[in-house]
């Protein structure tokens, strides 16, 4: 009777568990341009300073639910009463600092909306408008800021963000695909570089 040995399949380190998995192989590292989903993307990755990736995908229903499914224009709105009534809500990380930037995040962006058209014509332009193709060997090559994160946050801070430190920032480029930091070992890389663009979609 012969043998067949199922091949392994190869994954980023940090893929772990199984949300993580299942962010990993369907969502991580492939471009976004939709507004609404970079909105989604820059909140959370504020919002997981100071914790990890994991705890903050794990509320990621409950933070679609409070923020009205990340709707700049509704977030935008949001008045200190909506404030303090997500500060009592239990599903998502209470910390007022964060929550306050999140809506102070979604009035910036509708300004840059009308100076650049959109939120992806805008934060695209700081990788030239296409990924950025890495081909790290291993997690310890992986850096955590680079000179385009940097050029990011320190535009994002200019025009009124917060909780967008180059660390930040740098997370979010890996998240929305403008940069893909697969390792070469890893399934997704390859299928990553070859998914360079969604259809732009309107904001």
């Amino acid at each position: 009777m012969s043998l067949t040995r199922q091949k392994k399949i190869e994954r980023c380190g940090w893929a772990g568990t199984e949300i993580l998995v299942s962010y990993h192989d369907n969502e991580w590292g492939v471009p976004v341009h939709n507004d609404r989903d970079l909105f989604e993307f820059l909140i959370l990755e504020g919002a997981q300073a100071g914790l990890n990736w994991e705890t903050v995908l794990r509320k990621r229903g409950n933070y679609r639910a409070a923020f009205n499914d990340f709707q700049v224009t509704k977030v935008a709105a949001y008045n200190q009463r909506r404030i303090n009534q997500l500060l009592t809500n239990p599903g998502i990380i209470r910390n007022r600092l964060k929550i306050e930037a999140s809506v102070q995040n979604a009035r910036s962006l509708l300004t840059i909306q009308k100076d650049f058209g959109s939120f992806d014509a805008y934060v695209w332009r700081f990788v030239g408008g296409s990924p950025k193709q890495n081909r790290w060997k291993s997690l310890k090559e992986v850096p955590a800021t680079t000179p385009e994160s940097d050029a990011l946050s320190k535009d994002l801070r200019r025009r009124g963000f917060s909780f967008v430190g180059s660390t930040i920032c740098y997370a979010f480029m890996q998240a929305v695909g403008m940069v893909n930091d697969h390792v070469v070992d890893c399934f997704r890389h390859k299928e990553v570089r070859g998914r360079r663009f969604r259809a732009v979609e309107t904001p």
